[in-house]
């Protein structure tokens, strides 16, 4: 057996790496590779988390940042000016995920994940900094347009890992984006107007109490800028040789074959199906399928993340919570804790047990009861709230996180190396636009719920979290055939 791997090995090396290749480099990195990858991980998980902390990181305090600057003439239209900041992150990402997508497939994921990176510290910083509502429009929209991350990121995790750690690779993708949108707020909460929270730190005369909301888009940088210097030793996984190259590669791949080594059955269907893949991603219903159907739940996932933060900061005249912005900030960081647990321990083994379409059907459904829920909680105080509100939004990330893992691979399963930076790209642009609709709608909604707490059918913010429900509702019909398809 050792001398059948040595030998295995040896022709690994002379015959289907290429010197010059850094993606050989990390195929020949996984062909040596024993143990549990944590390095990989980590590197995921930290670059993942960072770029995806300032999406809603201002949630919990848009409400009391909008009123400051002094924008909306009512408190109820307050929401509705909210929701325009919260969607410029995705409008500008929208409009360049693509470009990102294909610069990551020609020059390299780590080029576009190291000025990603940098734009983040600038834009995010500047955000913290805005003295009137159309600067942190702005900032926001160049954040977004300028930071082409995670397309590339979900490439590189499906590239990185040996076969068998492949799900390990989209589930980690998964968890930090759904970590970093929860700990991303509690950061928010907690490091907002801290003039006002922690007067014996922070004087109102001090630089953080004239801009009571840099504090946290400062951590948040600090975070990034730990992970730019990261980032500058990530492995690239880009295959960079001509098709004379690729056809070796091919050729290697038979001798191994007849050296009559084992070969994983579900590797070869798989390669068997890439070989019959358009090469035009829209003619890709697999892949244009799974996009779709992502795209409606991440609309419904973005506006559940702001409809939140601001319900529970309203007041209670108007069915909130009154929460402070810490107070969202615990809850949140306690979401944020429980879902790293779930995904690490528990999601792999129910996604290999039910499989992944069927996790992905079985979280919207459950996802529809649990929203509907949420509007009495209002009627609660106290401890009650607290326990009641913590159980129900670790459920409601458990579920969201599911679903997002199960379609990060389903898309990436959809197409072969060379088209995967353009299709998380072309992910990532669907999915932005759809994001960027959910915080303005969801705003609208809420500000309009206010207006009417009065009437007959679905009053105030039960009229929220019907909308809500609604696009779950839809996604999940969406999940089944003849719509969604795997082949």
């Amino acid at each position: 057996m050792a001398e059948e791997e040595e030998h295995r090995e040896k022709l690994l090396k002379k015959e289907y790496y290429y010197p010059d290749c850094p993606g050989c480099k990390v195929d020949q990195y996984k062909a040596s590779q024993r143990g549990f990858p944590f390095r990989d991980v980590f590197n995921i998980w930290i670059i993942v988390v960072a770029s995806s902390l300032p999406i809603s990181s201002l949630f919990p305090f848009l409400y009391f940042m909008v009123r400051d600057l002094k924008i909306a003439g009512r408190e109820e239209d307050i929401a509705y000016y909210a929701g325009y900041v919260g969607s410029a992150y995705m409008l500008g990402r929208a409009l360049t995920s693509v470009f990102w997508g294909v610069m990551a497939d020609r020059y390299g994921r780590r080029p576009v994940i190291i000025f990603g990176t940098i734009a983040l510290i600038v834009c995010n910083t500047a955000f913290g900094l805005s003295v009137n509502y159309w600067m942190a429009i702005a900032t926001r929209f160049l954040l977004g347009s300028l930071n082409g991350i995670l397309g590339p990121m979900k490439a590189y995790a499906s590239e990185i890992f040996r076969e068998e750690y492949q799900a390990l690779g989209m589930s980690t993708v998964s968890t930090a984006w759904g970590i970093g949108l929860v700990i991303g707020p509690a950061m928010g909460g907690f490091f907002a107007q801290p003039a006002e929270k922690y007067p014996h730190i922070f004087s109102k005369d001090s630089f953080f109490g004239r801009f009571p909301y840099f504090l946290p888009c400062f951590c948040i940088s600090l975070i990034a800028v730990v992970v730019l210097i990261i980032s500058f030793w990530l492995p690239e996984t880009l295959h960079k040789h001509d098709g004379e190259n690729r056809a070796s590669i091919t050729d290697s791949f038979d001798s191994l074959e007849t050296a009559s080594f084992v070969i994983n059955t579900n590797q070869s269907k798989e390669e068997s199906q890439v070989e019959k893949r358009p090469n035009n991603l829209f003619r890709n219903w697999p892949l244009m399928s799974s996009i779709i159907v992502y795209c409606v739940f991440s609309l419904h996932e973005m506006a559940y993340n702001e409809i939140f933060s601001l319900w529970a900061v309203s007041p209670k005249k108007f069915g909130g919570l009154s929460y402070s912005t810490e107070d969202v900030g615990e809850v949140l960081a306690i979401a944020g804790v429980a879902l790293l647990a779930f995904q690490m321990f528990i999601y792999p083994v129910v996604e290999k047990f039910f499989g992944t379409i069927m996790v992905c059907r079985a979280s919207g459904a459950l996802t529809i009861p649990l929203l509907t829920s949420f509007p009495y909680f209002a009627l609660l105080s106290g401890a009650t709230l607290f326990v009641v509100l913590n159980i129900a939004n670790m459920l409601k990330s458990f579920l969201a996180a599911s679903l997002i893992t199960g379609l990060f691979i389903l898309q990436n399963r959809a197409v072969d190396q060379e088209q995967r930076g353009a299709a998380n790209g072309l992910s990532m642009t669907a999915m932005s636009l759809f994001k960027a609709v959910g915080p303005a709608v969801g705003g609208a909604v809420f500000s309009w719920s206010e207006k009417r707490l009065d009437a007959f059918f679905l009053p105030g913010t039960h009229m929220v979290f019907f909308f809500l429900n609604a696009v779950e509702a839809l996604g999940v019909l969406m999940t089944f055939k003849p719509f969604l398809t795997t082949h």
